[in-house]
């Protein structure tokens, strides 16, 4: 590790670039991000990274489709003037002439980046590429089992221009990777991964830290009932693509009893037999052995009134190792009423990282305990309210904290983040990944410099002693 913390110790306080060293680097950047946009927009290149991230995480062709082009067109929003607009600063008068102060964006310098497996291409990048247009020198560490396809993507950074000496990618356990960061003691980290191993870096780390950590995401379905094959489909896609290994998958679904007589669960249920292993809409779970979930969800049946809508047998006729989980895409229906009992609420609202959801409804007067379930999770990733009704769209918004929320019939909880923030709200540690407005969030700080040049009013005298 030692050359590791050698190499982060060279990068000062101030930046590998700021407003006011080296302000070229920002016209550097948007150069290397318009070079390796155009080069992911190469077929031969898309299909090369597709199918390396189909090599190492479950996912069908066009899940991991989807990931490159994202990718891509981050690049592309980045490039040409984009990066030095990051640095945008701004001037407020001062209290006498030649007095202003000036608020700039400033880097933290020395900077750690820790990256999951279900999105090997697309978060490291966008997280990496935010510290470097932000002047910061990062470290690099993805998951180990998905680390060739960043390893893949800095060799084309490099070829596109991005400086060797810029970035340290590691490829290590956990354990190492916590020992290097108190080693190396870097100014911020910005960790995307599990609340458990969040909560400990926050405090190994003294609170220098970013997060986008765990998410058990909801989606109401409100009274008036529209398109009902549309909304069963961003349901399946929501739950079960990538078999539900997403930060962002459908975890909960509420369904108000105007949709309870719809075909809904039927089509649903078709919809998620439908994935096969074949190709990969369905496949191994990297997090949960197919043991472990099944014991959730006998205990989750042990409620009164629970039952099993679809799914809930392991998958057949496959090569999947014991220690990773392979399951059928699964729904399991808990009474509202039932998980909003202090016993039943914490097993109810487990994340389980993987092809599995909770179905519940509610009637009219039962919104306020809907709410009082959403006020009670501790994670508020994303969300969706699928209505078009305001009234409705406005009472359950107002009343709850998720950061990244879609709203109207086509509001799902999953969705490409390059074009708006994704992120957690309701946490001061919270990190974003997309948009300007989150790279400024995560990879820099405020820095206010005032200017106060004079000149002093004539016939001036020094006052009293105050």
């Amino acid at each position: 590790m030692q050359p590791y913390v050698e190499s982060l110790s060279t990068c000062p306080k101030h930046g590998l670039h700021n407003p006011f060293k080296s302000p070229e680097r920002y016209l550097l950047y948007g150069d290397i991000s318009a070079k390796a946009a155009h080069m992911l927009s190469v077929p031969k290149v898309l299909d090369f990274f597709t199918r390396l991230i189909q090599r190492v995480a479950p996912k069908s062709y066009q899940q991991a489709l989807g990931e490159v082009q994202v990718t891509q067109k981050f690049l592309e929003n980045f490039s040409g003037d984009q990066v030095r607009f990051l640095a945008r600063s701004f001037a407020v008068p001062g209290n006498h002439l030649g007095q202003q102060s000036h608020g700039f964006r400033w880097p933290y310098g020395p900077v750690a980046i820790i990256t999951p497996f279900n999105f090997p291409l697309e978060i490291p990048v966008l997280q990496l590429m935010g510290a470097l247009y932000m002047g910061n020198k990062p470290v690099l560490k993805v998951d180990s089992k998905v680390c060739i396809v960043m390893e893949q993507m800095m060799r084309l950074l490099h070829y596109c221009g991005l400086p060797v000496e810029d970035v340290d990618f590691i490829n290590s356990d956990g354990k190492t990777m916590n020992k290097l960061l108190l080693e190396a003691n870097p100014r911020m980290t910005l960790f995307t991964g599990s609340s458990r191993v969040a909560d400990k870096l926050a405090v190994d780390l003294k609170g220098r830290i970013k997060l986008e950590d765990a998410g058990f995401d909801w989606k109401i379905l409100g009274p008036d009932v529209n398109e009902v094959d549309y909304v069963a489909w961003v349901c399946d896609q929501d739950a079960y693509a990538c078999s539900g290994q997403k930060c962002s998958a459908q975890s909960i679904l509420f369904m108000h009893e105007n949709w309870s007589g719809t075909s809904l669960l039927s089509k649903m249920k078709d919809l998620a037999e439908r994935r096969k292993l074949e190709d990969l809409t369905v496949g191994p779970v990297l997090t949960f052995t197919t043991e472990a979930i099944v014991e959730h969800m006998n205990k989750l049946l042990q409620i009164p009134g629970s039952k099993l809508l679809f799914g809930g047998k392991p998958l057949e006729n496959h090569s999947i190792p014991s220690i990773y989980g392979a399951l059928k895409p699964t729904a399991i229906y808990v009474p509202l009423e039932e998980m909003l009992k202090e016993s039943n609420y914490e097993l109810v609202t487990r994340e389980i990282f993987g092809p599995f959801q909770i179905i519940t409804d509610y009637k009219k007067d039962q919104l306020p305990l809907v709410l009082e379930a959403l006020e009670r999770m501790h994670a508020h990733l994303t969300a969706a309210v699928v209505s078009n009704d305001p009234l409705f769209l406005q009472e359950v918004i107002g009343k709850s904290v998720n950061g990244t929320t879609y709203a109207g019939l086509r509001a799902r909880t999953t969705g490409a983040p390059q074009n708006h923030w994704f992120g957690p709200a309701g946490d001061p540690r919270g990190a974003g990944i997309g948009t300007p407005e989150a790279i400024k969030l995560v990879w820099s700080c405020h820095r206010e410099i005032i200017y106060d040049i004079g000149p002093l009013p004539k016939h001036w005298e020094i006052p009293p002693s105050t």
